[in-house]
């Protein structure tokens, strides 16, 4: 009997949209996931390779399968043979642990699916698939050790999608597409969409030599490089395979085929790619972190929009506070570090009856007296009187009195080379023996509870004795490989991310009206461990570049619209229509205003108060939507050309927002489609005057110059 009539299905069950089919060939247990309406649509597999007559002409060529399933998790142990096929150094997906474990049991419910496995050496793998908002899933694997030695973990995968794709017979030519997102600083989320052949990864003539694109980032700034997120798409069929990854430190996604079929995997960066390993004593356990997974009839856009609608639950827990997304000033692009009493007051009372809520103090408030530069001072959170010779607690009655929640920067995981703090090296992390340094910062050791306890105690005092209702938590360097533990480097940083959720959790569980904000120089923490405990999270860095718009509109693939903070900074020398393209970013996620706001002109100002009545107006539809990108934008983020379009729809599909910008060469005219009738205009951002009217079909925006930024509202009659 061939390996392909081996397979067996052992359980086939719907959770949601998706059907699940768990599939035991050879003795290992793998997982197949396809749309439910679409399960009539699978076609039947070859069982060899029937294709290649230099195959037929080998005398065990009629014995080479065409595909083998794949298993459930990928476990690599201490002390195992590798798993071969020249796959050492690229991959440890096939390692052999994964052969050794049988189905104990299953259980199945309408919202979740477990599954045990165990090993005849103790070992006993707990696989948890559940259901969540929106029908996407979140996947979780559990190792707990049962016999009477320790065992030690080199890698552990927290999902794995095998039999990719069930909609075709063969190795499905042609037909897939690998989905990945790139990310820099200040250059967040560009999609990158590669067919596998471009990535060298065709199934070999004999299916007998793995082939793997393993990705992925060390540190702890997840979106750094590449975000914690893949897809494959089957065009041919029209499906679409996907998941992120909710973790903060190093983590690893991976493609790979042996055979017809390609497998889906990811989790945290295992020895190979992350230096991790993890011993796990007799009687303990180990728990992946969380992959939100879903399989779409579609493309990568519906993809991305089942992925945000998992992240929707998270989103859900923020503070009362935050219902109607309120508009949020901060003043970094006003003192660039040296904020006073004098210079936030002055904002305050230019905010008075604006509509704006918050308004942030950053980074400097803590500058040491006579010093200029705070960059290397922060640790200590002392603050300045000098600056604020009432205090903190002065500062913010002030605010309070205005009509504003009054916000205060924080960067509480690090220490400057000038802090007190950063001589404290028995509380900071080391590596070699060493205190951790990178450029002029030192990591506290969030492992240690007493030193995650000594700043929320820090943080409390101040923010809760001086009256702030927001948080700005920032994070401006990351640990790289990791930190000294007796694990190894990889499981000191793990480690220290774990402590990193405990700070949050903490401030949170003390000031549960505080509204957080999730910052690392911009979208470094662009992830959903991060985005999910708090309110808002910054989507860039690229405040004063035309690239905002672009950067704004990338990222809402990853984050919900409603959470990603984009910054439109505003200074006196802008032109009508400079104003309005940083404006209009804004409306691509939650507006964040800074710059110079007390040396606007009247009709500056006015254009600006024309901005936050239109966007108070349309948060419903940002709260609660389905985005789609248009536009033909070139290749250069940096020198854009031409337009590009976001139209954001209302979940009850009766309102609509379109913010459209121009670049460089940009064209006369941009059509944006919007499907059936009844629509008309609500409101309109723009500075020009140019024609802006409901066509059929959609929205045509006319008259357009180079670099200016429209926003449409629109409405559906009854």
């Amino acid at each position: 009997m061939s390996d392909m009539e081996d397979r067996e299905e052992i359980l086939v069950h719907a959770l949601g949209p998706t059907e699940l089919r768990y599939v035991r060939q050879s003795g290992i247990v793998g997982l197949e996931i396809i749309p439910a309406a679409r399960s009539r649509d699978r076609r039947p597999r070859r069982s060899r390779i029937d294709d290649v007559p230099a195959v037929d002409a080998l005398p065990f060529g009629r014995e080479l399968p065409a595909g083998r399933i794949d298993p459930l998790v990928s476990l690599q142990l201490r002390g195992d043979s590798a798993s071969g096929m020249f796959t050492q150094g690229r991959s440890t997906h096939w390692a052999p642990a994964g052969s050794r474990f049988t189905l104990i049991e299953q259980t199945a419910s309408v919202d979740a699916v477990s599954t045990v496995l165990r090993s005849p050496d103790g070992l006993q793998i707990v696989h948890r698939v559940e259901l969540v908002t929106g029908g996407a899933l979140v996947f979780r694997c559990t190792v707990e050790n049962l016999a009477e030695e320790p065992v030690v973990i080199e890698a552990l995968s927290s999902f794995c999608l095998s039999a990719i794709t069930p909609f075709a017979g063969d190795d499905a030519s042609g037909r897939l597409v690998l989905h990945r997102m790139r990310t820099a600083w200040s250059a967040e989320g560009r999609l990158v969409s590669e067919p596998l052949e471009d990535l060298h990864l065709e199934r070999s003539w004999l299916g007998v030599a793995g082939v793997s694109e393993r990705f992925g980032q060390v540190g702890s700034m997840p979106a750094r490089g590449w975000m914690p997120f893949v897809a494959v798409e089957d065009r041919a069929a029209g499906i679409t395979w996907g998941a992120q990854l909710a973790w903060g430190g190093s983590w690893q996604l991976e493609v790979a085929r042996l055979g017809d079929d390609v497998a889906l995997a990811g989790g945290l960066a295992d020895r190979e790619f992350g230096h991790w390993t993890k011993t796990i004593a007799p009687g303990q356990s180990l728990t992946s972190p969380d992959a939100i997974v879903a399989v779409v009839s579609g493309g990568v856009d519906e993809l991305h929009d089942a992925l945000l609608e998992a992240q929707d639950r998270s989103a859900g827990d923020a503070p009362g506070e935050e219902a109607d997304l309120p508009i949020v000033v901060n003043e970094w692009c006003s003192s660039w570090g040296d904020p006073s009493h004098e210079s936030v007051v002055a904002l305050a009372d230019r905010l008075v009856g604006s509509g704006v809520r918050y308004l942030v103090i950053d980074a400097g408030w803590f500058r040491p007296e006579g010093e200029k530069d705070w960059a290397n001072a922060h640790g200590d959170w002392i603050p300045n009187p000098e600056q604020f010779p009432s205090g903190l607690k002065g500062i913010a009655d002030a605010l309070r009195e205005r009509g504003l929640v009054p916000g205060l920067w924080f960067e509480l995981e690090t220490v400057g080379a000038d802090s007190m703090a950063y001589q404290c090296v028995d509380r900071l992390l080391h590596r070699d023996g060493v205190p951790l340094t990178v450029g002029s910062r030192r990591f506290w050791n969030l492992a240690r509870p007493e030193v995650v306890d000594h700043l929320v105690d820090t943080a409390v005092e101040l923010l809760e004795g001086a009256g702030f209702g927001y948080l700005k938590i920032d994070y401006n360097e990351t640990i790289g490989l990791g930190s000294d533990h007796e694990d190894g480097l990889g499981e000191g940083l793990r480690q220290q991310v774990l402590g990193s959720h405990s700070l949050l959790r903490k401030i949170q569980d003390r000031m549960p009206d505080l509204v957080v904000e999730n910052c690392a120089s911009g979208g470094h923490r662009l992830e959903p461990s991060f985005v999910g405990r708090t309110a808002m999270t910054s989507c860039s860095d690229a405040h004063e570049i035309v690239e905002i718009p672009i950067i704004a509109a990338e990222v809402q693939r990853v984050i919900l619209p409603r959470q990603a903070q984009v910054w439109a900074v505003i200074h006196a020398e802008d032109s009508p229509e400079r104003l309005t393209y940083s404006l209009a970013a804004g409306f691509l996620g939650r507006l964040c205003l800074s710059g110079a706001l007390t040396d606007l002109g009247e009709e500056q100002w006015a254009l600006v108060r024309r901005a936050i009545d239109l966007y108070r107006k349309t948060t419903p539809i940002l709260k609660r939507g389905t985005s789609r990108r248009f536009g033909q934008r070139g290749r250069s983020w940096r020198r854009p050309e031409g337009w590009q379009a976001v139209r954001r729809l209302s979940d009850d599909g009766r309102r609509a927002l379109i913010v459209l910008h121009s670049f460089g060469n940009a064209p006369n005219r941009a059509e944006v489609p919007l499907e059936g009738g009844g629509w008309s205009v609500a409101g309109v951002l723009r500075s020009t005057g140019g024609d802006v009217s409901v066509a059929s079909g959609g929205v045509s925006f006319g008259d357009l110059v180079d670099f200016e930024g429209v926003v449409v509202e629109l409405v559906r009659g009854s």
